[in-house]
């Protein structure tokens, strides 16, 4: 297989949870959506760096869950990146599926289209060196190749998986046939990958044509393919996105591209043409918070410091507060998150464990593992002042131009007050506008919608009251993000 064309398809996949960056990572705002390690988020970090490598094209294409698809639109939209198409998810099931979708899309014009394949939140911080190891595996991937970044470790990390590197490929001297994937080792056994030099952290990016994975899918997981042609087939677009069909897709095998595929083609390089180039490249997956303190920036003290923190006696600890005064003490190695609706204490050495907090609140069925206090919308956010029984109080932001949907509630009625902008209001058969230090009632039982026509952000205060205040008490008539049933 021969590429026709030398352009290079940025795909990014995005359906990670980041659970071990709890608190500020949650199921609804996981940490691809974040700003770990600068003003931008790691989703936006990713595509700025792909940017400006020659053959890259002015496009991406992004694979994410169904829930998160406003947010990445907005993050986009933000950094003024086009999108092929945000291919949604109805649920994860892992990076093979989601590859094979970005695949069906891509082969259905171009079956030779180069595919630079990257997980939304990884931190590289050599540009160079990246674009370098990106412009080496275009050349193999034009050849069919099947190619993946190898990191090269500077120490024996027992907690990432490994590759190990075969022979040099010819006429392409920076790279090697990638010999096999192993298993995230004990210490002594990563001491010996690392002394010798054969082997190198699996850094989950490819780079390979579209029509080369759907080969390898048909031949390896027919079953897999057959579910996500069908689900890609049966579905349809959606504004700016594309769902593909839910029913056909949770049939769909759940499956890593490494164990799905990669692993299965390296006992037989030569007929399957793997490689591995190898990359330099200050890179970190963020996988727990430990890996934070390491690539960020320290003080005289070994702290990480960002936010709002006091520090006596304390070293070689990572401190984040984002709302309120945090004060440590003679502290050491370790991990303290501040958030407006919960704070994380762990020893640096522990915090891969933080997965089994989220699992605790999962099984106890608290909101913190799933949203932050402030809960974000596709026509803004709204956040949680106050509530007590048979009421609450809500900080509500909508973005200029958007509108809330025709709604009714059966068991609460809604006080607006308006702080900042302009609202304008439907309220039965009454439409009108409420000005800063002005509010309107609504009682229950009223279609009513909440839009900003203004052009700076709407702020408002809004007091629920009721025998119900659940968010699943909204009937929704009609709406602009097509949440209506």
């Amino acid at each position: 297989m021969t590429a026709t064309s030398t352009s290079i398809k940025p795909v990014i996949l995005s359906g990670g949870s980041g659970t071990r960056l709890w608190p500020m990572s949650r199921q609804l705002y996981p940490k691809q959506l974040l700003p770990l390690v600068g003003e931008h988020t790691l989703l936006q970090d990713t595509v700025s760096r792909v940017k400006s490598i020659p053959q890259i094209s002015d496009s991406v294409l992004v694979v994410c869950n169904e829930e998160h698809r406003f947010l990445i639109a907005e993050q986009l939209r933000a950094l003024d990146a086009k999108a092929d198409a945000l291919i949604l998810e109805p649920e994860g099931r892992n990076t093979a599926p989601a590859l094979t979708l970005a695949a069906l899309a891509l082969a259905a014009n171009n079956p030779q289209q180069i595919m630079l394949v990257m997980p939304a939140d990884h931190v590289i911080q050599n540009q160079a060196a990246f674009t370098a190891a990106v412009q080496q595996a275009s050349a193999l991937a034009a050849e069919g190749y099947v190619v993946t970044f190898g990191i090269v470790p500077d120490c024996p990390e027992t907690g990432y998986g490994y590759i190990e590197q075969g022979a040099v490929i010819l006429n392409h001297p920076t790279a090697r046939v990638l010999q096999r994937f192993v298993e995230k080792p004990d210490r002594a056994t990563a001491q010996q990958y690392l002394d010798s030099g054969n082997y190198f952290w699996n850094s989950g990016m490819f780079m390979l044509q579209a029509g080369r994975w759907l080969q390898h899918m048909e031949t390896l997981q027919p079953d897999m393919l057959a579910c996500c042609r069908r689900a890609y087939a049966a579905g349809k677009p959606d504004q700016d996105f594309y769902r593909v069909d839910k029913t056909h897709f949770k049939l769909c095998p759940a499956d890593s591209i490494d164990y799905a595929i990669m692993e299965k083609l390296t006992g037989q390089q030569q007929s399957n043409k793997t490689a591995l180039i190898p990359l330099a490249a200050g890179w970190s997956d963020i996988g727990a918070w430990a890996a934070l303190w390491e690539i960020s920036v320290k003080d005289a003290t070994g702290n990480v410091v960002k936010g709002d923190v006091i520090s006596v006696n304390s070293n070689n600890s990572l401190l984040l507060s984002h709302h309120r005064l945090v004060a440590s003490v003679g502290i050491s190695d370790l991990v303290v998150i501040e958030t407006a609706d919960a704070v994380l204490v762990a020893h640096r050495d522990h915090v891969q464990d933080v997965k089994a907090i989220v699992a605790q609140l999962k099984q106890r069925q608290r909101d913190e593992y799933l949203v932050h206090r402030r809960v974000y919308r596709p026509w803004g956010s709204y956040e949680g002042i106050d509530h007590g029984e048979r009421y609450q109080v809500k900080r509500i932001m909508v973005n200029p131009g958007a509108a809330l949907s025709l709604q009714m509630h059966h068991h609460r009625a809604e006080h607006w007050i308006v702080v900042k902008g302009t609202a304008k209001v439907t309220r039965g058969e009454d439409i009108f506008l409420v000005s800063e230090n002005q509010s309107t009632y609504i009682p229950i039982g009223t279609q009513h919608r909440l839009e900003n026509p203004g052009s700076i952000p709407l702020e408002m205060i809004e007091v629920q009251s009721g025998s119900y205040l659940g968010e699943d008490d909204i009937v929704r008539f009609d709406d602009k993000y097509g949440r209506t049933p």
